[in-house]
């Protein structure tokens, strides 16, 4: 099953917006989404293997200018002297922070932070690209999910739960490194200016006992704490509705700073990033329809308050 917090394997994108905005030909919603942990991250695909394979190769040329050790050099910028040898060899990849102290430390006057662009989208496959730079310039966010907690709102025990469960089965250094990626997502909620996020779930979504009954309380109490921050309104669509415009799935409306939207969706296995404006418009008027036929935001924190209380 296609995770709502990443997990999509294909995308169908239309050619011309792929060229003109920059939107990756597949898009994943979460998997990729990664975030460096103390070790570093993985190149996700043989595209950016390249590119941390040149980035490497120039640090360790000015590390040896520099008449540096791996070990002495690791000590300057808080790395093991094998975590070193990782980065050099493009086996990891380095965050934007230990970019910069690299830098500073080998006197490079800004040639190593001129790959930081290059190397932190190697970080994602080319599916999920696209998408990445949509999540950071967008000014608006609007979700509705009927399967799982959003990967922005799952806490890290809810997503062990969700990931621990998949089958085939994860490495516990797949597990590992996607929790970090999900975890990473989270940030947008502390973005400066602050874009609006919108989720619609349904009442299914918060009830499902994935994990234990300590996961259920921690995430009903971390959607509680995050529908409390002034960007962001948390509405739930009840079992007893009849009616509800979200029976198609899931999906999210995107809107870029410059206004245009986008629609990301998922199914089994597959992903879609649609472009068109005539389906971006549906999809938009659509979740406005789902909005409506949800419990509103306090109605919708009186009824995750409930279910807390019922257990």
């Amino acid at each position: 099953m296609a995770e709502r917090e990443g997990g999509a394997a294909g995308v169908e994108v239309v050619p011309e917006e792929r060229e003109n905005d920059g939107v990756g030909a597949v898009v994943s919603l979460g998997d990729g989404w990664d975030n460096d942990d103390r070790a570093g991250r993985r190149p996700e695909d043989e595209s950016g293997r390249g590119v941390v394979i040149a980035f490497g190769q120039t640090m360790k040329t000015l590390r040896v200018r520099e008449g540096l050790e791996r070990e002495e050099f690791g000590r300057l910028i808080g790395y093991s002297a094998s975590t070193v040898a990782s980065f050099e060899q493009g086996r990891r990849i380095p965050s934007p922070r230990t970019i910069d102290r690299a830098d500073e430390v080998l006197g490079a006057d800004g040639l190593l932070c001129l790959w930081k662009e290059q190397v932190e989208r190697a970080q994602y496959p080319v599916r999920f690209q696209g998408m990445a730079q949509l999540e950071k310039e967008c000014i608006e966010l609007l979700m509705y999910d009927a399967l799982i907690v959003n990967g922005l709102l799952q806490t890290e025990e809810y997503m062990r739960a969700l990931l621990g469960m998949r089958r085939p089965p994860l490495t516990q250094e797949t597990i590992d490194q996607r929790v970090t990626a999900r975890l990473a997502r989270q940030d947008i909620f502390d973005r400066r200016p602050a874009p609006l996020l919108g989720f619609v779930m349904t009442e299914a979504v918060l009830r499902q006992r994935y994990g234990n009954e300590d996961v259920l309380r921690g995430k009903l109490e971390h959607i509680l704490l995050i529908g409390q921050k002034r960007n962001v309104e948390i509405q739930v669509m009840p079992l007893n509705c009849e009616d509800n415009a979200g029976v198609n799935g899931p999906f999210t409306v995107v809107t870029r700073k410059d206004g245009k939207k986008f629609v990301y969706s998922e199914a089994h296995a597959i992903s879609t990033l649609e472009a068109d404006p005539e389906q971006t418009a549906l999809a938009a008027a659509r979740y406005g329809i789902i909005r409506s036929q949800a419990f509103s935001p306090r109605e919708s924190s009186q009824f995750i308050e409930k279910l807390l209380g019922e257990l």
